[in-house]
């Protein structure tokens, strides 16, 4: 038996099982890329230091640096209100348990971990002008070529061009038809 027929038959079972439905794992829930698990969901915020102390444990922190989000409807329950440290910032020569994100197993995640991988936010990065400066010299130098083509317009835009020279006007060169 090849390879081939028993890619073929798993395709086939696949597309059979998705035709038939949903099973009983996913009877009744929409089926993400994106995993969630209802046990991950933040608890009630801590409203008693026993509660506080609680959250603490549970995400793995001590009770001095446990700071959960303010109680303002966004949510976050009980979640710890971590530091915004993009993974771009993190050392690249620490032993992290997972490499490729520079994380440890265990520890809490930032409520922003999908923008503060190492491709794209870094809120720790000093740029090299402010934001008043970038906006100052792109206004510059659009304003620079706006001058510029508001000062030529008066003066013509295309090539010049003589008229066509003949050797003599109204005299036939050449004409087309074979010699006889």
């Amino acid at each position: 038996m090849s390879w081939l027929g028993t890619v073929g038959r798993a395709l086939t079972a696949a597309t059979v099982r998705t035709l038939r439905g949903p099973s009983r794992l996913t009877a009744g829930h929409a089926r993400t890329m994106a995993y969630w698990n209802k046990d991950w969901k933040p608890g009630p915020y801590p409203r008693t230091p026993e509660e506080h102390a609680a959250a603490a444990k549970k995400y793995g922190l001590r009770v001095e640096d446990y700071e959960p989000y303010p109680d303002d409807g966004m949510g976050y329950g009980d979640y710890p209100k971590l530091p915004r440290i993009s993974a771009e910032s993190r050392s690249a020569n620490d032993l992290w348990d997972m490499p490729e994100i520079k994380r440890n197993f265990g520890e809490p995640v930032h409520v922003d971990a999908d923008i503060l991988v190492e491709d794209k936010w870094n809120p720790t990065t000093r740029m090299r002008y402010s934001f008043k400066q970038m906006l100052m010299w792109i206004g510059g130098v659009w304003g620079t070529m706006l001058a510029i083509y508001i000062i030529s317009l008066p003066y013509p835009h295309f090539l010049p061009a003589m008229p066509k020279q003949m050797p003599k006007d109204g005299k036939q060169h050449y004409i087309f038809e074979p010699v006889e």
